[in-house]
């Protein structure tokens, strides 16, 4: 099993996603500069970090999802890679079309920084199945643009096919429909804003996230 993660000037949760991958797997996860052109072929997962890539500038993830790595991101994804993008993550691959929508500044105009309980609205994604019947998880959450927004045949397709697999319980942002995760039509591109990668040590304050990880890796 081979993983990684692709790191982008300002990233800040890089590490975090590499040592949830490596404490998942056994193996340490390959690090992807943002300049690279390609993923390793033999590569199984792809983590796309938290942080602020590029500092922001223009539109969150904007400038990421333009990067030469990206674009193989692309190419390989829409051909069955697996992908999961988390906070700046989720926002370059809606940036990227790979899912839909947006994410927008928080309704209430401020960075939101706490655990955040979420409802698993469908347990049986690539990316949830581990989780068997438990019901809702807890995860931090840490950003200014996490309000999620598509039109409202967006959101009924979304919903109606299963793809929305995390709602919020209490809706920090703003997000259409309390949306906090979904997934592409084919299951193996997955989002959210709230960080899986950094509830996977009870010393940091709950592991609800090793489950999101292990169900990934025990798919592929």
């Amino acid at each position: 099993m081979k993983t990684a993660v692709i790191v982008f000037p300002a990233s800040n949760c890089d590490r975090d996603a590499a040592v949830a991958l490596e404490k998942i797997t056994g193996h340490k996860a390959q690090m992807i500069w943002h300049r690279d052109t390609e993923v390793p072929s033999d590569v199984d997962f792809v983590v796309i970090p938290g942080g602020f890539s590029y500092g922001d500038y223009r539109r969150s993830g904007a400038m990421a999802a333009r990067s030469p790595i990206v674009k193989d991101i692309v190419t390989k994804a829409e051909k069955g890679l697996p992908v999961a993008g988390f906070c700046n993550g989720f926002q370059i691959l809606t940036e990227t079309g790979l899912l839909p929508g947006a994410l927008m500044r928080n309704k209430g105009l401020k960075f939101v920084c706490r655990p955040e309980k979420l409802k698993i609205t469908n347990g049986n994604s690539r990316f949830t199945s581990a989780y068997g019947s438990t019901a809702n998880v807890t995860f931090p959450v840490a950003h200014h643009d996490g309000n999620y927004f598509a039109d409202d045949a967006t959101l009924n397709k979304l919903e109606k096919s299963g793809r929305v697999l995390f709602k919020y319980e209490d809706n920090p942002n703003g997000s259409a429909r309390d949306i906090a995760g979904i997934c592409n039509e084919a299951g193996n591109v997955f989002g959210m804003m709230p960080h899986p990668e950094r509830a996977i040590d009870p010393l940091h304050g709950g592991t609800d996230g090793i489950n999101l990880f292990k169900s990934i890796i025990e798919s592929i």
